[in-house]
């Protein structure tokens, strides 16, 4: 194993983040290996672009192709892991392809849906737990009500646990707003 890919954490050699993903792209199908890049992000260990970057010293090893490839900014979308079980529920429902991580009325949200007008939130624990955080949320969902937008949240449970229920709302909200 090259040095750069080894650091010690109390003592004992690990691989750095770099390496820690490229290894886990030989081994994981594509969602699951999003879902990896979206955590390293999460647990600041390293972000999308950092690792973008980072491959051009890694070049010709196991993975590092597969891992460019999903990086790639015309495929790549940062998505939490909730959202990236959310996107086939969308399908499902025959909901127009939305844009992730888009920005409407100065708020970012998780999907956007220009031709119905139509934002949805997809509400894991770790950005909607405190008051605060909260608070950001109401004023979000009323700014784009009040501009006549509809919006639409699923928490954790309801996508993880019933996404029949998440894509049956889903094919009805298509409905009212086709």
């Amino acid at each position: 194993m090259p040095e750069r890919s080894v650091v010690r954490r109390f003592g004992i050699p690990v691989t750095n983040p770099v390496q820690t993903v490229i290894d886990l792209a030989t081994e994981l199908k594509p969602m699951r290996l999003e879902r990896a890049v979206n955590q390293a992000d999460v647990h600041d260990l390293v972000d999308p672009e950092t690792l973008r970057r980072s491959l051009n010293s890694y070049v010709g090893m196991p993975g590092v192709k597969t891992l460019r490839t999903m990086l790639d900014r015309h495929t790549f979308q940062l998505s939490d892991s909730l959202e990236i079980l959310f996107r086939p529920l969308a399908r499902a429902a025959a909901l127009p392809p939305p844009q992730s991580k888009h920005w409407v009325l100065g708020y970012e949200v998780d999907f956007w849906f220009p031709d119905l007008g139509l934002v949805v939130e997809t509400d894991g624990l770790r950005y909607h737990r405190t008051p605060a955080q909260q608070a950001r949320m109401v004023k979000r969902d009323q700014k784009h009500t009040s501009h006549g937008y509809r919006v639409l949240r699923f928490t954790h449970w309801q996508i993880a646990y019933a996404p029949t229920e998440v894509t049956e709302v889903l094919r009805q909200i298509r409905r009212h707003l086709s």
